[in-house]
């Protein structure tokens, strides 16, 4: 199958934390209904974005978009100041690291799941990678270390370990931006935990946008989204949002995110 999107490379992304643009973007996935209606903001670089919003408010489209997994049916998306549809479509994704809560392995080694079967990666930077996630005393103890074969769908490895390693994924990337859709939502409480330390690692000198259901994940979050039928229905810092009681966030603070967001 062909890719339905246009490639006309005219610039580049430089290294380090990206700055975010979003101007008037619509977007349908059929033609008819939209999934995403006139969003514009602005996420300077280095500060994280915690996205809220009901399942099918237009959240994961919007890391789509941003992923160029699709093009905008209206507007345009700037990164670092260049508008996604100039850039080469490998060259935006080498700078973006998305993790979503559906990992997807492979039928190879642990090595080659990791780096997606990148020679030029080597082992003493996996090791390092490992070793900032907690998960190298864990790697040890499997029989053949990274040469270990995992099955398809990444069977033999819990959902905490499948999603631990996708973390690592992003942070042998090293992106400008990372994307973490709801990447906490399937581990057990123990897991959460180191992953909780490890995503303080990995937002740190990078833009971040974070989809959470999760009160704890968007604490982290300089400012706040949040989407109701593809709209933006409040956008603000933070901590502004949550001072103001008559906020949305203020509301969902007060009931749980977990409630009212589902």
């Amino acid at each position: 199958m062909q890719s339905r999107l246009e490639e006309q490379p005219k610039a580049t992304l430089p290294d380090g934390a990206l700055a975010v643009s979003f101007q008037s973007v619509t977007f349908s996935y059929d033609g008819q209904k939209n999934a995403l209606q006139d969003i514009s903001f602005e996420l300077p670089p280095g500060k994280v974005l915690g996205l809220l919003g009901r399942t099918g408010s237009g959240k994961t489209t919007l890391a789509r978009l941003l992923f160029r997994l699709y093009d905008p049916s209206c507007g345009s998306i700037y990164l670092d100041g260049r508008e996604l549809r100039a850039l080469a479509v490998e060259d935006a994704r080498s700078h973006i690291g998305m993790v979503t809560q559906d990992v997807q392995l492979f039928n190879a080694s642990i090595r080659d799941n990791l780096t997606f079967f990148n020679r030029g990666i080597s082992d003493e930077r996996i090791e390092q990678v490992l070793r900032e996630l907690d998960l190298w005393q864990w790697l040890q103890g499997l029989p053949d270390g990274l040469d270990t074969r995992l099955g398809a769908g990444g069977y033999g490895l819990s959902a905490g370990e499948a999603q631990l390693l996708a973390f690592a994924r992003v942070f042998l990337k090293h992106p400008g931006l990372v994307i973490l859709d709801e990447a906490s939502s399937r581990l057990d409480p123990l897991t959460e935990r180191l992953l909780e330390r490890a995503v303080d690692g990995l937002l740190a000198k990078r833009t971040g946008i974070v989809i959470a259901h999760s009160l704890r994940t968007v604490q982290r979050a300089d400012d706040i989204m949040i989407l109701e039928h593809g709209r933006i229905v409040e956008y603000g810092p933070r901590g502004v949002l949550a001072a103001d009681l008559h906020s949305r966030f203020s509301r969902l603070l007060a009931t749980g995110l977990e409630e009212a967001l589902v």
